[in-house]
This record gives C-alpha cells, sequence and structure tokens, in this order.
C-alpha cells in the first residue's frame, strides 16, 4: 500500500480511449504499458529509435514523428528527463499545432517555475494543459501503489479521468495553479534525497568506526520509524506558530550536530552536510530562539 495520501478519482463521463505517450524513457514504458494493459489505444513516440519495439508488440501504435503521435489522440502524456527535454519536443512548430485544441498533460519533473511557463505557453497556443508528477517508482505504474498528482484546471483533470485510471493507484488533483504538483514534487524530492544523503553519509561514518552496513540497517529503520509523527507533529508546530521545544530544544539538536560534524572530520569524512545543519541550527539560536523546538528553523528559512 502506497505511503502517500489516498484520493480516489471521481466518477466522471468516459472519454475517447485513446492516449499518445511521448517519451520512453522507464517511466514513459511503464505509462504506456499500463494505458495498453488497460485497454486504451496508445500510440508512442521516443526520439531514439527502438525503444517502442515491445510496446507495438503489446499493441500499442507507433509513430514516425512526435506530430504524428500527438494527431492519433485526443491526450497526450508527456515523460522526459526534465522540461528542456520537453520544450525540445513539445515546442517546435509542428507539433505545437497538432495539440492545438487537444489535452496536454505533462509529467516531466522539474520547477514549479518552469511548470508555470508551459502553462502560460499552452493557453497561448489553444491547449489545454494539466501538469503533474508521478511519486511512486515505475513497478508501481498500473497498480494500486501508484500516486500521481495533477494541477490546473479541475474540470479537465475529471475529463480526462477514466484514461488516466489506467495508470492505477491513487490520483490527486492538488489545485489550479499550474505549479503546485511540481511545487509538491519539490519538496517531497527534497525529504526524500536529503535523507537518503544523510543515510549515505551515516554508513561511512559508521564504516569508518568498524560498523557494517548491515549491522546499522536495523537501527537506522528504527530513526524511520519516529519520522511520521515528527512531521505531523513539526507541522502543526509552524502552522500555529508554537514552535515548541520543550521535548527537544534546539540547543539539543546544535549539540548532536556538532558531534557528527567532529566525529566525521576525526576520520576525514566529508561532513559538509551536517555542517550545513549545524550552521542553520546555530544561526537560528543565535537569533534568540535556543529553547525553541528544531521546527523553528523552518520559519528562519522561509524568511525573507
Amino acid at each position: 500500500m502506497s505511503a502517500f495520501p489516498q484520493s480516489p478519482a471521481a466518477a466522471t463521463p468516459a472519454t475517447p480511449a485513446a492516449v499518445t505517450v511521448l517519451g520512453l524513457g522507464p517511466m514513459g514504458r511503464a505509462l504506456a504499458g499500463a494505458f495498453v494493459a488497460a485497454g486504451v489505444r496508445t500510440t508512442v513516440w521516443n526520439r531514439t529509435p527502438g525503444r517502442d519495439r515491445e510496446l507495438i508488440e503489446r499493441g500499442a501504435h507507433g509513430a514516425a514523428s512526435a506530430a504524428e503521435a500527438v494527431a492519433a489522440s485526443p491526450l497526450t502524456v508527456v515523460s522526459v528527463v526534465d522540461y528542456d527535454a520537453s520544450d525540445a519536443v513539445l515546442r517546435t512548430p509542428e507539433v505545437t499545432a497538432a495539440l492545438r485544441g487537444r489535452t496536454l498533460v505533462n509529467l516531466t519533473a522539474d520547477t514549479p517555475e518552469r511548470a508555470r511557463d508551459t502553462g502560460s505557453w499552452a493557453a497561448g497556443h489553444g491547449i489545454a494543459y494539466l501538469d503533474g508528477a508521478i511519486m511512486t517508482p515505475t513497478p508501481t505504474i498500473g497498480t494500486p501503489d501508484a500516486v500521481v498528482i495533477l494541477s490546473g484546471p479541475a474540470d479537465l483533470a475529471a475529463a480526462h479521468g477514466p484514461v488516466l485510471d489506467a495508470l492505477g493507484g491513487a490520483r490527486t488533483h492538488l489545485g489550479e495553479d499550474i505549479g503546485r504538483a511540481a511545487a509538491y514534487d519539490i519538496a517531497l524530492l527534497d525529504i526524500f534525497w536529503t535523507s537518503m544523503t544523510g543515510y549515505m553519509h551515516a554508513l561511512a561514518v559508521a564504516g569508518a568506526e568498524g560498523i557494517k552496513p548491515g549491522e546499522l540497517a536495523p537501527f537506522a529503520q528504527g530513526i524511520a520509524v519516529i519520522m511520521p509523527p515528527l512531521f505531523e507533529g513539526f507541522a502543526a508546530d509552524i502552522e500555529d506558530g508554537g514552535f515548541s521545544g520543550e521535548i527537544n530544544p534546539l540547543t539539543s539538536a546544535l549539540s548532536s550536530l556538532t558531534h557528527i560534524v567532529r566525529a566525521s572530520e576525526n576520520h576525514g569524512i566529508d561532513a559538509s552536510l551536517a555542517r550545513a545543519a549545524e550552521g542553520l541550527a546555530r544561526r537560528t539560536v543565535a537569533l534568540g530562539h535556543g529553547a525553541d523546538g528544531y521546527s523553528r528553523i523552518a520559519e528562519f528559512l522561509g524568511r525573507r
């Protein structure tokens, strides 16, 4: 079961069961495969030839060009590495003309600013546009564990719901602001990659002390278990402005971070990640917030 909040798609009138998928990297192939498996007429195209072979064998229709692929369906889904890559495909005269009067769902990851820019471009060319992100790995696509988030016109998201249902799991519409899905994506990836970097650093420090990764892993999982209630508590602290440090004041966190830096550098291990966290805590304490909780750092970072 997915760890993300679940939001079932609303029941909507049927739309023509046809979709085009542009971009056949691992995620694009997973998306197209889910549409094919659900019986949706699926047209595929990729800049590099050959990646459509397996999908065509399963029943997808190959297109000779991106414009031809777009013209085959009322709905186009694009999933490429970033918006530079999607712009290179979408903003050609031929593809832009083919998209006019159709719907584009961009599931490419990038920044909220790029999403809004693409939304403005689409509006200026008569293209109905939804921006989105996929929050789960490729093996989940088409299964109950898939999580897709969308932003843009709610009626547009609902109209194409029956086709997008093929992607499985939960599909959540987050609001009319085109950049909102990308903002969620960036924030959640921030949690993931800084956490993974912290774990890699912990394994390096533990290894320098003779602790094998497999020995540390069960204890690391214990740390992960206590995080969800902390996420909820910190969010509540920030929203109500309490920043309670009753259980663990910021001065205590600063002391722990200082120990991590020293232990790392004693072994010649790069401590820049821990030093960055220590620096944020130290600056926040210096402003008189030492008795507050760690959540005060978010407020500090958000100051203009």
